[in-house]
């Protein structure tokens, strides 16, 4: 099944098209021509890194999910080497997803760049999402697109314990081990963060219902430390201010790299094969059916899957690239190796349910 995370992935991942180069304004008609077919043939038109009708001047309105510090450099580049200007709104994925609902066929947003693969679904419920091409879906292994085409995963990233080892030499290695009594206050989370919120909607459709909410009480009962990020969760546990925190994979290595891992005390710590704190989850993209400059919207999520830009997730955010076979730039372990939760991330469009569920348990506000 499509847009399946875990399971028995081959962790393969198909190249995408490469941009063709700029400057061939003036040289013979047919050498033009020939460029213009092979532009066609893989989504780019040479001169503008985008397909036919789309050229330098155009602009698009991106509704980022993602952090700006984190993702304006790859915004800032494509504008760089396409000429396309982009128009950024800022903010949380879901809360971005709601607005784009409300506003429906009126949205000014001509692409949703989301944290997480939730967020994106429910747009795709919403049927505001145009399917991408095949070259785009093709692009990215079925567990990390949408089944029906209508966004593929940019980036991945896996969900770990990041954790002292000063404190804890030998950490869990499951989430049910997290709630042992003997971690009570020792353990961090960000309550409002999408990862966050995306792990339990991951723990609800794993679990279900009933078993889900009897883990977030135990959870609760442990008097959890709130952190507003991730960031401030590794950096208290780097710290020794808390033993461990649920934080994403990445966010260490930022540390590491800026500090060098000899000043860095914090290591991750990835969960057993299968166990829901384990999840994969994606950064991912998708064109709004009401976009006013679709073919512009298409070049911006051709270039999130080119080298160029998959080799920005690899080597500045330190997380899993997924398309155009690039490797990631730090020492993890490869996605088929972990054996993550098979769970469709299609499924983790129910966020609305989750924080539901994480307000009766507290753990929305704590």
């Amino acid at each position: 099944m499509a847009a399946r995370a875990g399971g028995s992935g081959t962790g393969r991942r198909e190249g995408a098209g490469r941009a063709g180069r700029a400057g061939l304004v003036g040289l013979l008609d047919r050498v033009a021509v020939v460029a213009l077919v092979v532009g066609l043939v893989v989504g780019l038109v040479p001169g503008t890194a985008g397909p036919a009708g789309a050229a330098p001047g155009d602009s698009i309105t991106v509704y980022s999910g993602r952090n700006e510090a984190l993702i304006k450099p790859l915004f800032d580049q494509f504008t760089r080497d396409t000429g396309i200007e982009v128009q950024v709104r800022y903010g949380d994925s879901g809360a971005l997803a709601s607005q784009m609902l409300t506003e429906g066929g009126a949205s000014p947003a001509d692409v949703f760049v989301s944290q997480d693969a939730g967020a994106l679904g429910a747009l795709t419920n919403a049927r505001l999402l145009a399917k991408l091409p095949p070259r785009s879906r093709s692009a990215v292994a079925p567990e990390y697109r949408a089944d029906d085409g209508t966004w593929v995963g940019t980036s991945g990233r896996v969900r770990v314990l990041v954790y002292n080892p000063k404190l804890l030499p030998d950490p869990p290695t499951t989430i049910d081990e997290v709630v042992d009594p003997r971690y009570k206050g020792k353990v961090g989370y960000a309550p409002t963060n999408a990862s966050w919120q995306s792990f339990v909607t991951g723990l609800r459709v794993l679990r279900g219902e009933r078993k889900a909410e009897k883990w977030l009480r135990a959870f609760a009962a442990n008097e959890p430390k709130a952190y507003a990020s991730n960031a401030a969760i590794r950096d208290a546990v780097d710290a020794g201010q808390i033993w461990m925190g649920l934080v994403n994979h990445y966010y260490l290595w930022q540390k590491i790299v800026q500090n060098g891992e000899s000043s860095v005390v914090a290591r991750n710590q990835f969960m057993a094969p299968g166990d829901p704190g384990g999840l994969v989850n994606v950064a991912g993209v998708g064109v709004l059916k009401s976009s006013r400059n679709k073919k512009a919207a298409q070049v911006f999520v051709d270039y999130m899957l080119s080298e160029k830009g998959q080799a920005y997730f690899a080597d500045s955010t330190y997380e899993y690239p997924l398309a155009a076979g690039v490797q990631p730039s730090v020492r993890l372990p490869s996605l088929a190796k972990l054996r993550a939760p098979a769970l469709d991330l299609s499924d983790l469009d129910s966020l609305a349910a989750t924080q539901e569920l994480l307000a009766e348990t507290g753990l929305l506000t704590r």
